[in-house]
């Protein structure tokens, strides 16, 4: 994922399947005065970054976030995934 698509606000998971499987809420972005990059904090939801707060670069979590995706009642899902599929006329999902 591009750190340009990296938003304050939304949630984002690294693609894993099993133990390894996550996703974080986006809390803050700014620059680090220090290093003059910007940082990013984050709070784990599910997964094995549940209950964890964290603060790393926008790259490093850019490289760590496959995608983005929403609470859809019980489970996490890729933004946009039902979209493309109702788009390409799959049936059952409006197409």
């Amino acid at each position: 994922m591009s750190p340009a698509d990296i938003q304050t606000g939304r949630y984002y998971s690294n693609g894993a399947y099993g133990r390894t499987w996550g996703v974080r809420l986006v809390l803050e972005m700014s620059p680090d005065p220090e290093s003059g990059r910007d940082t990013l904090t984050f709070k784990g939801l599910a997964g094995t970054c549940r209950r964890r707060a964290g603060v790393c670069s926008l790259e490093e979590f850019a490289r760590w976030a496959k995608h983005e995706v929403q609470l859809n009642e019980n489970s996490w899902q890729r933004v946009g995934y039902f979209e493309a599929d109702a788009d390409a006329g799959s049936p059952g999902l409006g197409g």
